[in-house]
């Protein structure tokens, strides 16, 4: 159990005990109409690619989960100044608030770009894609939901382009170049600086 995981929201902190599982999203931001989407982003750190969707979108909802509480911090600070109330952010394991809180097959979109590969194999268990969690992440999808992804760690985005494609049902296409509209994460623009490779991913169920 993560102690404590926080719900951040427009209107204020409360711990995550105090929320039945699965969180009631709606209930946090309800929808500004019936087909308002979810999106989440997995690792959001500073909060540079959330906080611009957030802003840049007003008629989707954003999930952010990060496991960091400054960079946490950060972007709920960064968020209530500019006064949009479009998002929750949990702070917490990714794997944990997968697996147990969140509602399954809520999202339009998954993002997760340059997450810890943990190259070391004994670290490897704590990978946020692997054979054993590949499905918490895509559980999340709705029908028609699509997944992008990103990482500089090439060895690690063969791993998970090679289990996205043996996905039943799940379209991937590897992306010859940069995200429209540029670096998505500061971690982004500072390897497109450096010239580093990245393999970004975007895959999609098929309805």
């Amino acid at each position: 159990m993560i102690d404590p995981v926080l719900v951040s929201v427009a209107a204020g902190d409360s711990a995550l005990a105090d929320h039945p599982a699965p969180l009631p999203l709606d209930a946090l931001v309800p929808p500004w109409s019936p087909s308002s989407p979810w999106e989440v982003e997995i690792g959001f750190g500073k909060g540079r690619y959330l906080l611009a969707r957030a802003l840049g979108s007003p008629d989707r909802r954003f999930l952010g989960i990060e496991l960091a509480g400054e960079y946490h911090r950060i972007f709920v600070s960064r968020a209530r100044r500019r006064g949009i109330a479009n998002w929750v952010a949990l702070r917490g394991d990714a794997l944990y608030l997968m697996a147990a809180v969140l509602p399954a097959r809520f999202a339009a979109a998954v993002h997760v770009y340059f997450p810890d590969p943990w190259p070391k194999s004994r670290h490897q268990k704590r990978r946020l894609f692997d054979p054993e969690t590949v499905d918490l992440v895509l559980g999340l999808l709705a029908a028609g939901g699509r997944l992008f992804f990103a990482t500089d760690f090439l060895a690690y985005g063969a791993l998970v382009a090679d289990l996205l494609e043996r996905c039943p049902g799940l379209d991937v296409i590897r992306r010859d170049g940069p995200w429209e509209g540029g670096a998505r994460t500061n971690y982004e623009a500072k390897y497109l600086a450096e010239g580093r490779p990245i393999l970004r991913l975007e895959a999609s169920w098929r309805r």
